[in-house]
Formats: C-alpha cells, sequence, structure tokens
C-alpha cells in the first residue's frame, strides 16, 4: 500500500481513532496554523482542539501550553503509550546531568537525565522559583515576590555577572509510557539518594541564566529558543507527525523561529478556545477535575481549598483595637508551602501531583476573587492580588486597608512586594507633568535607497534603487548622477520625459504604465517628478530603472519574489528593502501623511523603535530601553507618559511584537549590538520584521490572491498505517528527499508501521 493521502482509517484494528492520532490521515497542525490563531480557519482548529481535550483529560498533570505544542508535534499517543507509541529516536534527546546547578529547562524539555544506571527519560511539565527565605507556612518576605532572578535583598538586584535563581521542576516520569518507565524499585531508589530528584519526585536546583533577558522570557519564548538551540535535533526530527520546516516551506533560522512562536500562540489559542478546560496562565485542566476536586472532601479537596481562600482573604485584616489607628498589613502568602501544611497532602503532593494541586488551589483563589470581590477589594476592606506568578506556586498578596490603593486587575501578577524595597526613582524636574506632544527625531541610516549602478555602457544607463516614504507621497523619484549629467548636457536644466512602469506580475492601468513627467536636473538634486506611483508600491520596493542613451524614456520594473510574503500585515510579492520599509513603514506612516501626533502609547513605541533604533541589514530595529521617551517624545515626558509608554512595552514583549536584546554603550554613549566586550551591557528593546510565507494553492498565479480556489495546502508528512499495510517504494523515496531538506544525512528510512504523504492540494 502506497501513500495515497485519501486513504479513509477513521477507526484502525488496533482501535486508534486517527481523528485524535497525530499520525493520522489528517495532520493537527497545518501551514496556516505557523501565520499565528488569527489567520486558522475554525475547521482547522477544532480538531486540535478535541485532541488538546483528550491529552489534557489522560494525563495526571496540568497541561501546559508547551506540552500541548509536544503533545501535537512530536505525536503524543492517547491509547498509554504516550511519546513512546511515536517513532521518535531517543538518540535525538538532549543528555543532561543534574548537580547543585543546571542550564534553563523551561516547561516543555524532553530530556535524559544521565543517573549513573539507568537512563531517566522525562519531559518538564511544571517548574516554579523556590527561593529559600520562604517559610514552611507559605511566608513570604516582602522582597521576594517579584523579586528579579539573584536578588540579594530587600531593594538589592543582582550584581554579579551570572544570574541564578532556586527553582522546582516537575518532570513526568510517566509521558513515554511502560516501556521507558522506572520500575518503583528504581524510582524509590533514585528519591532516596536525592541526587537527581527529591523526596517528591521533583528536582530542586539552582538554575543559571546568561542575562537578565533570559530569566524574564515568558515560558512560550523560553521554549521556543530551547527547541532552536539544544533541542534542533528533535525539532527538526524526520519522524514527527509533521515537521516545522514543512509547515513553514524552509530551514531558515528566522520562517523557523516565526513559525514556531506562531504554532505555539495557536495551541495556546485552542487550549483558551475550549469549553471543557479551565487556564491559569499557560496551564489548562479540565473542567471534569476541576469539579471532582471541589466535590472531595479529603486531602486537598474542596474543604481545603476553600480554607485556603478564605485565610488568604483574612490574612491582612488587623485585630480589634480599643484605642488608636490601626497601621496597615501587608502579607504575602505563597501557595506551594502552604498546600503542605494541610494534614494527609504529603502523597498527593509527590511527582506531578504537586502541580495539578498548585493550579487547582490558584485557580479556587482567582474564582473566589472573581465572585466575592471588586476588583480583589473585598467587603472586610482586605485586598487580595495575585503578586507573584511563578514563585513558590504563586504568591498572592493580602493588605488592609485596601481602599487607599489604586485598583486594577487583581489577577495580573504586580509585583508590588519587590517594587515595595526598591528606592523610587526622584521625581521629574518641575513642570514635567504637563503631557508633551510626540515628536519625529530625524531618520538615521543616510545609505538607506542609495542608487546601486548595475550598467553604463553604450547602450544606456541601468540602476536599482527603493522607493522611499517622501517618493510616494510627493510623486518623485531621484535619476542616478550618470543620468543627470548627459541629459543636462543635451536638453538643459528641465525636460519632459516619459516614464514606464512594468509592475512584474501585475497588469497596471494605462495612466500609470506610460506617464509624461518632467526631469529636473539641477546642481543640488536631480529627479523625474510628476509620478503618479500604483497604489501597491510601498516604502522600500525595489526599482530598476534604465535609461537608454540618447533619448527621454525612463523604464522602471519591479522583480517578483520566488515565494510571496507577509511581512507583518502587509503583503508582499516584490522585491524590497527591509531596511526601508522598517523604518518608513512605521505606525503613522503611508502616503498620505508622515507623523506622530496622535498614535497610542503601543503604536508610539512601534514607531520610535522603528524609526530611531539600530538598523541591521535584514529590517532588525533595536533601541536603547532609557532612550524610548526622547525618541518618542523629544524630551522627557510626563510621569504618565512614561508609565503608559513602560505598559505598552510590557504588552508588546508579551505579545511577541516586540523582543528583549543585550547591547552595550560606548564611552561617546552609542549603543552597540551585539554587545562589545569591554563595554558596560545596556538592555535593548527589538523591533523583528515577521515574515511568513504565504499560502497559496497550485495554479493561483495572482500575487494578491485575486481568484484564489477555496483549497487547503497539505504539508507533507508521516501517517500511522493500518496493520497489514506498508509504504510503497515511491514513499520510501518522498520520505528520504524528506530528510534531505531538513539536512539529515543519507541513510534514514520510514519507521516500521508508517508512511509518508507527500504536500498536496485538498478541497475543504
Amino acid at each position: 500500500m502506497g501513500g495515497d493521502p485519501y486513504v479513509s482509517a477513521t477507526v484502525s484494528n488496533s482501535g486508534r481513532t486517527s481523528l485524535l492520532d497525530p499520525y493520522g490521515d489528517e495532520p493537527l497542525l497545518t501551514p496556516s496554523m505557523t501565520q499565528g490563531r488569527a489567520a486558522v480557519p475554525d475547521r482547522e482548529l477544532q480538531p486540535l482542539v478535541r485532541y488538546l481535550e483528550a491529552v489534557a483529560a489522560s494525563r495526571r498533570a496540568p497541561l501546559h501550553t508547551a506540552v500541548a505544542f509536544n503533545a501535537v508535534y512530536f505525536g503524543y499517543d492517547l491509547n498509554g503509550d504516550g511519546y513512546g507509541g511515536s517513532p521518535l529516536r531517543l538518540d535525538d534527546f538532549p543528555i543532561i546531568t543534574l548537580g547543585e546547578r543546571a542550564a534553563v529547562l523551561p516547561v516543555g524539555a524532553m530530556v535524559c537525565v544521565a543517573t549513573g544506571s539507568d537512563p531517566l527519560y522525562a519531559e518538564i511539565v511544571y517548574r516554579e522559583g523556590a527561593h529559600p527565605e520562604i517559610g514552611p507556612l507559605g511566608d513570604v518576605p516582602a522582597w521576594v515576590s517579584g523579586a528579579p532572578a539573584s536578588a540579594e535583598g530587600p531593594g538589592r538586584p543582582a550584581s554579579g555577572p551570572t544570574l541564578r535563581r532556586r527553582e522546582r521542576i516537575v518532570p513526568d516520569l510517566d509521558a513515554f509510557g511502560p516501556a521507558l518507565r522506572l520500575s518503583q524499585a528504581q524510582l524509590h531508589r533514585l528519591r532516596t539518594r536525592k541526587r537527581w530528584l527529591s523526596e517528591d519526585g521533583h528536582v530542586v536546583v539552582d538554575v543559571s541564566y546568561p542575562s537578565p533577558e533570559a530569566a524574564r522570557r515568558d515560558d512560550l519564548t523560553a521554549y521556543a529558543d530551547y527547541l532552536l538551540t539544544t533541542g534542533r535535533e528533535q525539532l527538526l526530527s524526520p519522524c514527527v507527525p509533521v515537521s516545522l520546516a514543512e509547515l513553514v516551506g524552509g530551514t531558515g533560522e528566522e520562517l523557523l523561529r516565526a513559525g514556531l512562536l506562531n504554532l505555539l500562540d495557536t495551541v495556546q489559542a485552542a487550549l483558551l478556545s475550549s469549553a471543557l478546560l479551565r487556564t491559569w496562565g499557560h496551564y489548562a485542566v479540565t473542567r471534569t477535575s476541576l469539579a471532582e476536586c471541589w466535590g472531595d472532601t479529603g486531602p486537598l479537596g474542596g474543604n481545603d481549598l476553600r480554607s485556603l481562600a478564605a485565610a488568604v482573604e483574612h490574612a491582612a485584616t488587623p485585630a480589634k483595637r480599643r484605642h488608636g489607628l490601626t497601621a496597615p498589613v501587608t502579607v504575602y502568602t505563597a501557595v506551594g508551602p502552604r498546600l503542605r501544611q494541610v494534614p494527609g497532602a504529603a502523597e498527593l503532593l509527590k511527582g506531578v501531583g504537586y502541580a495539578s494541586a498548585v493550579c487547582r488551589a490558584n485557580l479556587t483563589l482567582a474564582d473566589v476573587v472573581r465572585r466575592d470581590s471588586e476588583q480583589g477589594l473585598f467587603e472586610n476592606g482586605c485586598l487580595v492580588t495575585l503578586d507573584d506568578a511563578f514563585e513558590s506556586g504563586g504568591v498572592w498578596r493580602s493588605h488592609h486597608p485596601g481602599g487607599t490603593e489604586q485598583p486594577g486587575d487583581p489577577l495580573t501578577p504586580s509585583g508590588r512586594g519587590w517594587a515595595s524595597t526598591v528606592t523610587a526613582p526622584p521625581e521629574q524636574e518641575a513642570g514635567s507633568e504637563a503631557d508633551v506632544d510626540p515628536v519625529d527625531q530625524a531618520l538615521t541610516g543616510a545609505d538607506l535607497g542609495a542608487c546601486e549602478l548595475l550598467r553604463n555602457d553604450a547602450e544606456g544607463v541601468v540602476w536599482r534603487s527603493s522607493l522611499r516614504l517622501a517618493h510616494l507621497m510627493d510623486g518623485w523619484f531621484p535619476l542616478h548622477p550618470q543620468v543627470q549629467r548627459e541629459l543636462r548636457r543635451s536638453h538643459g536644466l528641465r525636460v519632459r520625459a516619459r516614464l514606464e512602469l512594468d509592475h512584474a506580475g501585475r497588469t497596471a492601468n494605462a495612466h500609470e504604465a506610460g506617464q509624461d513627467v518632467t526631469a529636473e536636473l539641477g546642481d543640488a538634486s536631480s529627479r523625474l517628478t510628476g509620478i503618479s506611483w500604483p497604489l501597491d508600491f510601498f516604502p522600500g520596493l525595489f526599482l530598476e530603472l534604465c535609461w537608454p542613451r540618447g533619448g527621454r524614456v525612463i523604464r522602471a520594473t519591479t522583480t517578483r519574489l520566488k515565494e510571496t510574503l507577509e511581512v507583518d500585515d502587509r503583503v508582499i510579492g516584490h522585491c524590497y528593502d527591509p531596511r526601508v520599509l522598517t523604518r518608513e513603514g512605521a505606525p503613522g506612516s503611508d502616503r498620505h501623511g508622515d507623523s506622530a501626533v496622535g498614535l497610542g502609547p503601543r503604536q508610539l513605541v512601534l514607531r520610535a523603535v522603528r524609526r530611531c533604533g539600530l538598523l541591521t541589514l535584514d529590517g532588525h530595529a533595536l533601541l536603547d530601553c532609557f532612550a524610548l521617551p526622547s525618541a518618542a517624545y523629544g524630551r522627557p515626558p510626563a510621569r504618565s507618559q512614561a508609565l503608559a509608554l513602560e505598559a505598552a512595552v510590557a504588552e508588546l514583549l508579551a505579545e511577541r511584537r516586540l523582543e528583549s536584546a543585550l547591547g552595550s554603550r560606548d564611552a561617546w554613549g552609542q549603543p552597540h549590538y551585539p554587545a562589545r566586550e569591554g563595554q558596560p551591557a545596556i538592555p535593548l528593546i527589538a523591533y523583528r520584521p515577521v515574515r511568513r510565507r504565504v499560502i497559496r494553492p497550485w495554479g493561483d498565479t495572482e500575487p494578491d490572491g485575486a481568484g484564489q480556489l477555496p483549497l487547503q495546502l497539505v504539508a507533507g508528512h508521516l501517517r500511522r498505517l493500518q496493520p497489514g499495510c506498508s509504504p510503497s517504494a515511491a514513499q520510501r523515496a518522498a520520505f528520504r528527499d524528506h530528510c534531505r531538506r531538513l539536512g539529515k544525512a543519507d541513510g534514514w528510512e520510514l519507521p516500521y508501521g508508517y508512511t509518508f504523504v507527500t504536500e498536496h492540494i485538498r478541497g475543504r
């Protein structure tokens, strides 16, 4: 039997349901998912949602977004074999050695732990801070809540070059099925030695971070970085159901990173859209398991969780006094240690049971806050908010009197504990509280749009240059100096000329295809004026211009890209200069105007970074964090405006529209990226244009998608065969080609029991 993609196998002889199988007839991951949730039709998302619901119901640990991605990408089997039911090669798993210190192990990492005897295969399903200053009853010193990695005390951030943080990492030792599961005796021996696992079956270790930015990364960005580096062999394994490289159409680093982050976002959106799941941060649990917990009268059941919520609600309520005023009281409570004090809970908190208990406890607290308070303010005057979502299962802040504080979302971690110990910066100079208007700094990069001479011979002059925003707004384009000299010699300072536009792949109207223009040939500059540019021309579009000698006709031609791209929100089918597009395609800039006035904080941040940041050849812009307010407003803005910019940066970083980076500053105050040795390091915020391949059906030749057929591109993927079936020679050869595209050496063969389905178009 060959790899016919249309062979139906809804239920195989072994009882597998292919609808809930990543190796089934229809892959659960599709090319559109690499472009983000907004690009995914519901009919493609729903099978993924149903599969993830089944995964969440089958696993004892809460389902983190990264673990959910693993399940669908690496082929988690729902019939009890876990990842052991997939053809993944164990040799691709990173081997780690645990000791007093360890490198970053994000949630989702699938590793082989070297134990000196039997290898320990595990998937990291949960992690949290494990600060030694937190008491056994869950009492937290204020400075610990929300503190950065390696903070040394109240208001004292890390002083050394290496950042460390004590963390608790929870591995799932059952994720790879019974074949790779340790026996109870082996597991007991490891826990007793407490060298690789604690008595609870967890890993408590000092984690080293290479930079403050790395320590602040959110879970999904950290996992994407891990997969693209340490876990790269796993990520690009030919034995996954459908490879990321097939989904994005290449193996370029930028393509892989953008596609991977969008896949993670799509998986998260699938979890959030499920009616059967509840989520706490990136963790999802089934509503059924949550209801069973609340109805349970045993340890860590509904009674204990309600008692925890009541304790947090009343933690800061002062005792009644007969005389005098009551001083404000603030109490910080860590969920994890508090749960350990519940009688009879010790066994339930071992292994992945701890992660489940923590998530259920936080969901209970969140429900009580939503139901019984007004933005966290309870009737007893106590304000309850989440202060640190990472440390020790979550740190909740109880403050009385709560009515004196600024209201906000009580479930968004605020880090007030650490902030209360940090010395506030001096107030801005007098008069700075008045709002100021944004201004536009002069664009840097004098070489942007420079003419590149391609040919100068007896036939004529050919050069290439990119369109600038000013050209589009004012209808002109610069001439090459050689053309200016020769035209001026024969025709004087001003001459009527003919501009012929050839927009490759497009049929231009007669008015745009041939235009009568004026060539101004002065000493200071020479240009064609009076040009009517097509509406789909944009800043950065490359034009190749040809002037045949002796004439007054100039031909301008665009060049098609091999594949149409979507850059941010713009579909581009022609060659362009990414540097110009970054600078002049920023918010507030189009052919009708170029101004920052009227932009909100988010757009203002993006505009400042793109226009004023250090510019790389690929259009990557990086701005010194401390220079952002001045770049946006030209001078220090009002405090409220500065805070709005900070909030906008945090949102854009969380949405991955901006990234954190580390640069340096030289003796003259100029920033550099990458950081230069011997110069003080500075934090940067970076704009990286996200380029996605636009998926089009075969036969569609319109770059704007006109006439696009209602068809779906199915990426090449592995499919599980029914018992007794085998792949054809053609599918074996197709799999070997697939391996070569992933950079694998010859010698790879189809795993037993699988076939390879080549890329094809399927009607929806």
